[in-house]
């Protein structure tokens, strides 16, 4: 059986990571395939070298632009690349625009579509990447959900039938470089002021278009950051850096220490000795959770729906609480396992062997 893993954002390469492991036991053929729509070294190449994933066997070398220039550049790009693979399955990998790319791409060629991390719902219809999870759901040929509620969500959609609950892959990953960088010093790149810090770090990410795009958005959540009464590790995004320049926002203040992203294992260090962690990302909610940190998220919703139990992540949409709920003690609550237990990749790999 021939596989072809479609990615192009640092998420998927996470999620790649242990499918591709699981792949190589095996004797079916991995194909992947990489839009390039994370195109940045550090956003893209050290995952693949950090995590041992297989260099890609096709590069589409897409880039940045609009949603739509994007996504269309994509599809016109899978077209030649699945006429010579001719895949038994095209794997696609959360909800960036490449996955929505290589679903909608796939199902025209009548190849049989796969979605990893289906099922996940925001709720929140301004967001593309609740766009891309619903048009990918409603598209592919067999969902592969990571938890309960994502079934759930599947089943009031009518799509029970194709669904498979597998685990979380993110926690697969997780834990593997967790538990193999715990003794390991914080990264150089962390400044001292951070690392030295009497009474903590906390680590933060910027990136949704809700909270950049705005220019009066922007500056109170830098504010926000800024006042902050520790020390501030913001592992900047692209994009956050380019809106900050074009808006003229700066992000050079006393507690605030911008920093390129971070590669996966440095990231896991990171937080792991963090006090907490303020993000928009899903994946770093999740994330947070998996390694227990106090998490607070700048939005209104999440598709994570499981961090919140306990306070270990709270939603802090209008910023009014970020000064007290980012320094939160540790909550008490048992996190529980509702990502699973560290082997959804292999339960990915039976899932489209059986199907």
């Amino acid at each position: 059986m021939k596989i072809l893993s479609v990615v192009g954002a640092r998420p998927q390469f996470v999620k790649l990571a242990p499918v591709a492991t699981a792949f190589a036991r095996t004797e079916h053929q991995h194909v992947i395939v990489h839009t390039g729509q994370h195109y940045d070294a550090r956003m893209s190449d050290v995952f693949f070298a950090d995590l041992a994933i297989p260099a890609p066997d096709v590069h589409l070398g897409i880039g940045s632009g609009t949603h739509g220039v994007q996504t269309g550049a994509m599809l016109g790009a899978m077209d030649a690349v699945l006429e010579e693979q001719r895949p038994d399955w095209v794997l696609v990998y959360g909800d960036t625009n490449s996955t929505v790319a290589g679903a909608l791409a796939a199902v025209k060629m009548h190849i049989r579509v796969a979605h990893l991390e289906a099922g996940l719902r925001s709720f929140n219809r301004r967001m593309p990447e609740e766009h891309n999870r619903v048009l990918t759901d409603h598209a592919a040929d067999l969902l592969l959900a990571p938890t309960d509620v994502a079934m759930g969500h599947l089943a009031r959609e009518g799509l029970a039938a194709r669904s498979v609950l597998v685990g979380d892959v993110m926690t697969d990953v997780c834990f593997r470089v967790r538990d193999a960088v715990a003794s390991s010093p914080p990264p150089a790149e962390l400044p001292a002021a951070v690392t030295s810090a009497a009474d903590g770090y906390l680590v933060a990410t910027v990136h949704r278009a809700e909270n950049t795009d705005d220019p009066a958005r922007l500056t109170a959540v830098v504010d926000a950051l800024a006042s902050l009464d520790v020390p501030v590790a913001l592992l900047a995004h692209p994009r956050l850096v380019a809106r900050c320049e074009e808006y003229g926002i700066s992000l050079d203040r006393p507690t605030l220490h911008a920093l390129q992203p971070l590669a996966y294992p440095d990231m896991v260090r990171t937080v792991r000795a963090a006090r907490g962690v303020v993000t928009d990302s899903g994946g770093l909610q999740k994330e947070a959770f998996l390694l227990g940190v106090p998490c607070t998220t700048l939005r209104t919703e999440t598709e994570w729906t499981e961090t919140l139990e306990g306070g270990w992540n709270v939603l802090d949409p209008d910023l009014t609480g970020v000064k007290d709920l980012a320094t939160r003690p540790v909550p008490q609550a048992d996190r529980g396992t509702p990502y699973g237990d560290g082997h959804a990749a292999e339960r990915t790999v039976a899932a489209l062997t059986q199907a």
